[in-house]
């Protein structure tokens, strides 16, 4: 039986919809019911029977970070584990939750695998846990990380993440790693890069020329099923199609949905002025900042990813980043 956790997300909804293809037997975890339907809504996108293939998938309640709810996920003989689940955010009041599902939920999965003697063990990541480029050469999987001080809660998160799951590897556990950039895809319109649809639809003016990796979800997905299924252990994967610069991708977007480009170009002076009045409009609100510190850095970052080691290893080919903005931006307009 297989495992998947985050199926509410992203990449967990697209990938349990291959799943459903080609297992009979996929356990999701879930915390609350109202995502469940977007996950439904994933899978109309790929085909008029999805009602049947969703009926596939058994979902079971349950936290990573309750060690008694995951007792009871994995008395069902878990095979392969699919790790997806994450909190993501850059707000740094998040920081300690960010630990406690990323760092501490990992390593309870970690766990529970071994414990539990689960062949193949497969965890999402994120270029943010890869070390920085060096004298501006191409990010590769060996860069060393480096926590000089600038990286952001989530990097961190992550990277921990990736330590535990190396732990695991060293206790016996077979495991690979997948290393994604910005995931576009269908189906989560209001939160991640889905915003990016969603702002330039309805009118969105600014951009930036920062400059980062960015890859499909299907491909992300079609990587990480090939190499669960493939003999390849104890290795990490970068997922990078394309490295495109936001503003490529957001006039990409504009082009596709037949709408004005954004036009303004966000200057770093602009973005720092703007995420500290942000800050202080939060404190006075209480909501979630549109922008912080490390977004409005990160927004201007140039950095550029290779990916030789998983077309070499799988004889992996990556979609054209216009042609998954083109899909997506029908799959939106549906």
């Amino acid at each position: 039986m297989i495992l998947v956790t985050g199926g509410t997300g992203l990449v967990g909804a697209h990938l349990l919809y291959r799943l459903s293809i080609e297992n009979d037997a996929v356990i999701a975890i879930f915390r609350t019911e109202e995502k469940i339907e977007i996950v439904k809504k994933v899978f109309s996108y790929y085909t008029e029977d999805y009602a049947n293939l969703f009926s596939k998938i058994n979902w079971i309640k349950a936290d990573i970070t309750d060690i008694p709810s995951l007792k009871k996920v994995f008395e069902n003989t878990i095979s392969k584990v699919y790790h997806c689940a994450a909190l993501v955010s850059f707000d740094p009041k998040d920081y300690y939750k960010m630990r406690k599902t990323n760092i501490e939920g990992t390593a309870n999965m970690v766990n529970f695998s071994i414990d539990y003697k689960v062949e193949k063990f497969c965890f999402v990541s994120s270029i943010a846990a890869i070390g920085d480029a060096v004298n501006g050469e191409f990010v590769n999987e060996e860069n060393d990380w480096n926590d000089n001080g600038n990286k952001h809660g989530y990097a961190i998160t992550k990277y921990g993440a990736e330590m535990e799951v190396w732990r695991g590897s060293q206790e016996g556990l077979n495991i690979v790693i997948v290393n994604p950039g910005v995931i576009l895809g269908s189906g989560f319109f209001n939160e991640g890069s889905g915003k990016m649809f969603s702002q330039v639809y309805n009118g969105f003016k600014f951009y930036t020329e920062g400059i980062t990796g960015f890859v499909s979800v299907k491909d992300v997905v079609k990587a990480m099923v090939q190499l669960t299924n493939s003999s390849i252990s104890n290795e990490r994967f970068i997922l990078v199609s394309e490295n495109n610069s936001f503003k490529e991708v957001l006039s990409n977007i504009a082009e596709c949905f037949s709408v004005t480009k954004p036009s303004i170009k966000a200057t770093p002076l602009m973005t720092s002025i703007f995420w500290r009045l942000d800050w202080f409009l939060t404190k006075l609100t209480g909501k979630k900042p549109l922008m912080t510190k490390n977004s409005a850095k990160s927004s201007h970052n140039k950095e550029y990813y290779e990916t030789d080691k998983i077309e070499n290893a799988i004889d992996f080919k990556f979609e054209p980043i216009d042609s998954v903005i083109s899909e997506v931006c029908n799959d939106f307009l549906k």
